[in-house]
């Protein structure tokens, strides 16, 4: 009885966030409900709910995947972002933070037993105080993310000298366009190309993108920007997808023996002025990888703090960690 009650539970949650999705607008993309369905299952993710006077507050997806035995909760394939909403309140800033430790410890309550969790937060999440108190760790990461977009001039301005001049180069020495109607597939071969010059495997699985492609074309949040020569030669591209207040560079692809033509910033001014009659702000990801952190950079965005949350209950995985944080360190030593 006792489970059948929790089994319930579970399901009135979601229609509940359900329907709090379809009727809040300060959801984040990422958490929506039906990219969750589009990005993990539906059956695989859930949500912990926090309520005062019969509506929602607050609300923070997550995910259950068993592994060898073990619960890992991370985030789901092709997803940004996770971690807490909470309605905005007028209170005043001391007040507000004894809400958020009330909210998230109600939160954090919720969620079911673990091994290891982990969740790259929104940038406008900065307090994460109540998970610490909470025997969670938090590593910085950074993005960089274009928060005014009400003029094109001054966006072009913002840009540097190297990003304005390989666009030029792209227009007017090469001549490129923008392919009318790209197809997904159009897409997914150029970013193939990506991860073979690197030799590396794709992170990411492909039927699940496209089902997600999908999902964002039924709504109208995402654009595929691929940049073509006069031969019709792909050169580059990028995939963008938005809600009503960000627009998020999800991933990119170019073929690797016309890198020199400008086509990447090209494509990413092209998707950035899109983005800005669309939404309000653009948000390029981030990388921790220094060449990819050079070209955002590089567009003029501010720099934000992402803060990826986490916590391992396991002593098996701590041991593991541990032992490959010495494996490293000695690599870096030799």
């Amino acid at each position: 009885m006792v489970i059948n009650s929790m089994v319930e539970e579970a399901k009135n949650s979601k229609i509940l966030y359900r329907e709090l999705c379809a009727n809040e607008d300060l959801i984040p993309l990422f958490s929506k409900d039906w990219w969750l369905d589009y990005s993990v299952g539906a059956d695989t993710w859930d949500v912990a709910l926090v309520f005062k006077d019969g509506k929602i507050i607050a609300s923070m997806p997550y995910v259950i995947k068993n592994r060898l035995g073990l619960k890992l909760s991370t985030l789901p394939e092709l997803t940004q972002y996770l971690g807490p909403w909470i309605k905005p309140s007028q209170a005043k800033y001391p007040k507000i933070l004894g809400q958020q430790k009330d909210i998230m410890t109600k939160l954090i309550e919720q969620l079911p037993r673990f091994d290891y969790f982990s969740q790259n937060w929104d940038y406008k999440q900065t307090n994460w105080l109540p998970f610490y108190w909470k025997g969670f760790q938090q590593t910085t990461n950074y993005t960089y993310v274009i928060d005014d977009m009400s003029s094109l001039d001054l966006l072009w301005s913002n840009f540097q000298e190297n990003i304005r001049r390989e666009i030029k180069k792209a227009e007017n020495r090469n001549n490129l366009k923008f392919l009318d109607n790209p197809t997904i597939e159009d897409f997914i071969e150029l970013n193939r190309k990506v991860y073979k010059r690197k030799n590396i495997k794709i992170p990411h699985n492909e039927q699940t993108f496209i089902n997600l492609d999908k999902a964002c074309a039924q709504r109208n949040a995402r654009k595929i920007f691929i940049a073509v020569d006069a031969d019709g030669m792909h050169h580059a591209g990028v995939y963008i997808v938005w809600d009503k207040n960000s627009a998020y560079y999800l991933m990119g692809g170019s073929d690797p023996e016309l890198r020199n033509s400008g086509a990447n910033s090209l494509c990413m001014w092209e998707a950035i002025k899109f983005a800005s009659t669309v939404t309000k702000e653009f948000n390029f990801e981030g990388s921790m990888m220094e060449p990819v952190e050079r070209f955002f950079r590089a567009f003029g965005g501010k720099q934000k703090l992402v803060f990826n949350v986490s916590k391992t209950p396991s002593l098996l995985l701590r041991l593991r960690s541990s032992l490959l944080n010495l494996s490293l360190k000695r690599n870096h030593l030799n």
